[in-house]
């Protein structure tokens, strides 16, 4: 069992204690001042997060030699072409990558068109196939539980079930 600290009584000078120290409960010389901050320099001004990081370096723009003539391309795209040259020189785990990233971004439904309309035919397969479903399932009978299943009758009384 892990013990605990007793607690501190602090007085206001008369005698008479007017605050308790505890868990949670900080002396209270030690606690912040109305208005002082625990941290008075804060976060220093321009410091990003490595999303912006990240977001920032893949826009930046490189030189990309493409078919003899120097092109400038954001990082992000220099960096997939170089990835799509590895996986058609023959690298496994370029292609993998590649199809994976084709997988994640390439499911765009707005860019596949509407959905195809079923046809007469395809709709009366369909429709067959659902009076099927929907008769089989009101002449299945439902079986009465097993035996095997049925509630013990000595059952949380302690006494043995006769045999």
């Amino acid at each position: 069992m892990v013990s605990r600290r007793k607690s501190t009584t602090f007085s206001n000078g008369g005698g008479t204690s007017d605050y308790e120290v505890g868990y949670g409960k900080p002396p209270k010389h030690t606690q912040f001042r109305p208005g002082q901050s625990g941290n008075p320099a804060g976060r220093p001004a321009g410091v990003h997060n490595l999303k912006t990081d990240v977001k920032r370096t893949l826009a930046a723009p490189v030189k990309v030699t493409e078919g003899g003539r120097t092109r400038k391309r954001s990082s992000q795209e220099a960096a997939l072409k170089v990835l799509l040259r590895k996986a058609f020189g023959g690298d496994g785990r370029a292609l993998d990558r590649l199809f994976d990233l084709a997988a994640r971004f390439n499911n765009d439904t707005a860019e596949a068109g509407p959905a195809q309309v079923a046809s007469a035919d395809d709709r009366a397969i369909l429709a067959a196939y659902a009076a099927e479903a929907v008769a089989a399932a009101k002449t299945q009978p439902t079986a009465d539980p097993s035996p095997d299943l049925a509630p013990d009758p000595g059952a949380g009384t302690g006494k043995k079930a006769p045999t």
